[in-house]
């Protein structure tokens, strides 16, 4: 039986052409625009007496909306969950590592119910595998001019001026690793409403040939990207999880061969270590064939004479190296390293030379919040905030900027007269620092130079750390990207 409409407050009317039912827990009005001649939209149609005789029911396919019974075949036809034929960049698992991990057993307790001895051991081995490492980051917190008029506007709140102040730094750094020109590939991932990329674009003017590829699993309202109508800059939005996909099965990829800079903003935990696969095995291995190409034909495909002519003269002054980049360039703001996943992680290799597996891993990760997490909320806060990352983990939200992705387990309470909140921060940014030294030696071994540097103050983000990676024959500082084309050539500027 359909239920009726709750009554609204006597003072409370609904919008012109929208719908009467009063939705009690927003309390106010539902916004749906209705049909001509009716009261109410198709969610909130039993609402009215006239509709009684219609029963509504769950859609099977998504309960968290309602369909007429008598028409559930048609609607079970249409309605956006169902599954959708995959694309063909749609590789399942391809970016997710070996599949065969047996070494994660199938529970482990919460470190709160660790035992006072075990967790010293853990710290232990934690303090001892971080020896020698540099854990004084460089600050390389800078700003560009495409965000000058948008940082100094008056209108700002606070979460709208952290979260630009970070893009500008992620931009200024990428526009110090010389990334920032024509004829190439931007991919972000876990692009969210595409801000970053937005204001990349921004930056390049009117760069020639410039695909942005935004990678997102889920739905996302209040998208950028579609308000970009330059003709020399295309966006696309790929609504797939990274961990399946495969660039170079993505048309543009496929036959352009554009060098790709892969971005991100906050890229929580597991989601790092999946576009870092996707980057520099996927795609790059995929691309190998094109290494072996003569230079000449290279250039005789995509450039013009007068562009042959200059690269050739300039050819004899500068040493030009002899293989296309497919990956330019890597500049990604991590984050959330408690949501990191032994399977997926990239640095395996090196936690294992160190003595580590899968076990240490699961309570270093869970420990890295620590640093960021949980040790300024109250437990009911701290679980709100988990709610809210499970139902979007890419959310750009202040939430995410605080590092309240809650812990309740692993909270302060949880240790009492153990460890200070002090040096349990302490020991927090250690893990995280160890996690990301295992990215950095994977990079390292797939041909990379890779770094770690503060890119904002943690007054603005307490995810502060920047992972950058260019290709080892183009990370010298000597490299002039004036010359970049459609393959990236990287030009020394010193003599031979």
């Amino acid at each position: 039986m359909a239920a009726s409409a709750p009554t609204p407050p006597a003072t409370a009317f609904p919008a012109e052409g929208r719908c009467s039912y009063y939705v009690e827990k927003k309390k106010r009005f539902c916004r749906m625009v209705v049909a001509a001649g009716k009261r109410f939209c198709g969610e909130h149609a039993g609402a009215a007496e006239e509709e009684d005789a219609r029963k509504r029911i769950l859609c099977p396919l998504d309960p968290k909306h309602t369909v007429y019974e008598d028409q559930l075949a048609k609607h079970l036809k249409k309605c956006n969950s169902r599954e959708k034929p995959k694309p063909d960049f749609f590789i399942q698992d391809i970016n997710a590592g070996l599949k065969d991990e047996v070494e994660i057993p199938e529970q482990l307790v919460p470190i709160s119910c660790l035992s006072e001895e075990q967790l010293e051991n853990l710290i232990k081995k934690l303090r001892k595998a971080s020896k020698g490492l540099n854990s004084t980051l460089k600050h390389h917190i800078m700003s560009h001019p495409a965000l000058h008029d948008a940082l100094n506007d008056p209108k700002n709140g606070d979460s709208a001026a952290k979260h630009l102040k970070q893009q500008a730094s992620i931009l200024g750094n990428i526009e110090k690793l010389k990334l920032l020109g024509p004829r190439r590939c931007f991919v972000e991932f876990g692009a969210g409403k595409g801000k970053l990329s937005h204001w990349v674009d921004i930056a390049l003017k009117d760069a020639e040939k410039v695909h942005f590829i935004l990678v997102e699993k889920v739905t996302t309202r209040f998208k950028v990207d579609g308000k970009h109508r330059k003709k020399n800059s295309v966006f696309e939005r790929l609504q797939i999880d990274i961990q399946h996909l495969c660039l170079n099965k993505i048309p543009v990829l496929k036959e352009r061969k554009l060098p790709v800079v892969g971005i991100g903003k906050h890229l929580c935990g597991v989601a790092t270590d999946l576009a870092l696969r996707c980057l520099v095995e996927t795609y790059a291995a995929s691309c190998e064939e094109r290494n072996e190409e003569p230079l000449a034909k290279r250039i005789k495909n995509d450039k013009t004479e007068k562009e042959i002519n200059t690269l050739a003269k300039e050819g004899n002054e500068k040493n030009v190296p002899e293989k296309w980049t497919p990956v330019a360039g890597i500049v990604i703001a991590l984050c959330c390293h408690h949501r990191c996943d032994w399977r997926h992680y990239v640095g395996k290799e090196y936690f294992r030379a160190l003595g580590l597996g899968a076990v240490e891993f699961h309570y270093f990760q869970r420990m890295s919040s620590w640093a960021t997490c949980g040790m300024r909320k109250t437990a009911m806060e701290a679980s709100d905030s988990t709610t809210k990352r499970k139902d979007n983990p890419n959310d750009d939200s202040e939430e995410h900027e605080e590092g309240g992705c809650g812990i309740t387990d692993d909270s302060t309470e949880s240790l009492p007269g153990l460890l200070t909140v002090e040096e349990k921060k302490k020991i927090g940014h250690l893990c995280k620092l160890l996690i990301d030294q295992g990215r950095i030696q994977y990079l390292q071994q797939k041909g990379f130079s890779p770094a770690l540097q503060y890119y904002t103050d943690p007054l603005v983000s307490l995810e502060n750390v920047l992972l950058t990676a260019l290709p080892n024959h183009s990370s010298s500082p000597e490299l002039s990207s004036s010359k970049c084309g459609d393959y990236n050539y990287l030009v020394r500027t010193s003599k031979k």
